[in-house]
């Protein structure tokens, strides 16, 4: 007959191999997604020699610039338990319009064509907040609709043809450099450091989080959450806004079918980064690595001459695997 004492002696081996399994999985949750990109990169460098020349990785960054301004927006959005799928119809009619006003022989400021692009997405996302946060619209019904309204308003404005011959300052929005970094890259860093900024340090962000987590308590804490639901919304059709005439300055036509699919990358940016379609949890900063992720294998699989079909069954693949994570880690925090 076994002794307490023996039983407990035999017991703490088992406990030991728990505790350790454990610490590796809480690990994996922190620093996953960080050595999964390491990975990547390794594994591609090695796969084709042009990877890590100095044009490629600047070429990866200018293409991953447009998802990740939008990106930082969906942050604040899943933060809450929302989605919004109409990004890439709004993307697409801030471009149309700021492309109308930078052509022909007077055309207008970079600046100012920009901020309306800004405005108009503004707009939009103040129609998405105002059905979700005060009409009670459910946001994946909500920004369905919007998704279908603002393209067919894009079709309507440019008559559903491409606005060429963009100013030539306008086209250094997309196009030029500062500092030999390209220009959307510079903004793309400054959008994400004011994301970072704003979620870490400051009341709003702790609202965000808060309404995400628990919206009743929240509420009962005295947190205006009608109106921090509302807000994400305008700060995502913001960043869509601007992505908008960057997309078109760099591809130097405002494209009306511009932003097609847009929305699923940069869902898939916010997802593959950790943040929880329950909301209340996640960071920009693992938002910006799933970009960097979702680019680097892009272009990757591109070098490697793999067709781009099946580059989207990997990403659908790698999110389905994201959100199993998130999952899990729910039902075993």
């Amino acid at each position: 007959m076994s002794t307490p004492d023996a039983s407990v002696e035999a017991r703490t081996p088992r406990f030991a191999a728990r505790a350790r399994w454990r610490a590796v999985g809480r690990f994996i949750s922190g620093y996953g997604i960080v050595l999964s990109l390491i990975i990547m990169v390794v594994f591609l460098s090695f796969a084709s020699e042009s990877f890590l020349s100095v044009i490629n990785l600047m070429n990866i960054l200018r293409q991953v610039s447009i998802n990740g301004i939008m990106a930082m927006g969906m942050t604040f959005v899943i933060l809450t338990a929302g989605i919004d799928l109409s990004i890439g119809s709004t993307l697409a009619i801030a471009g149309v319009v700021t492309g109308g006003l930078v052509v022909g022989d007077h055309p207008q400021s970079p600046v100012l064509a920009t901020l309306a692009g800004v405005l108009i997405g503004v707009l939009f996302g103040s129609i998405n907040g105002a059905l979700i946060a005060r009409c009670r619209v459910p946001p994946f019904v909500a920004t369905l609709g919007m998704m279908s309204m603002a393209r067919g308003a894009t079709l309507l404005y440019s008559g559903g043809r491409p606005t060429p011959e963009l100013s030539a300052n306008f086209l250094f929005l997309g196009q030029g450099f500062l500092l030999g970094i390209p220009f959307p890259v510079i903004v793309f860093a400054a959008v994400f450091l004011f994301s970072w900024i704003v979620l870490r340090f400051t009341v709003y962000g702790r609202w965000v989080y808060a309404v995400g987590g628990n919206p009743r308590s929240a509420k009962t804490s005295g947190v205006n959450t009608n109106a921090v639901v509302f807000s994400v919304y305008v700060v995502m059709g913001a960043l869509a806004g601007l992505a908008g005439p960057i997309l078109a300055a760099r591809t130097t036509t405002a494209l009306p079918q511009a932003g097609l699919g847009y929305e699923l990358d940069a869902i898939a940016a916010v997802v593959i980064g950790g943040t929880s379609l329950t909301g209340g949890v996640g960071s920009v900063a693992n938002t910006l690595i799933g970009t960097l992720i979702i680019g680097v294998m892009n272009n990757g699989l591109d070098l490697m001459g793999v067709s781009s079909y099946y580059q989207q069954i990997v990403k659908g693949a790698i999110i389905v695997l994201a959100v199993l994570i998130d999952q899990s880690r729910q039902k075993n925090p």
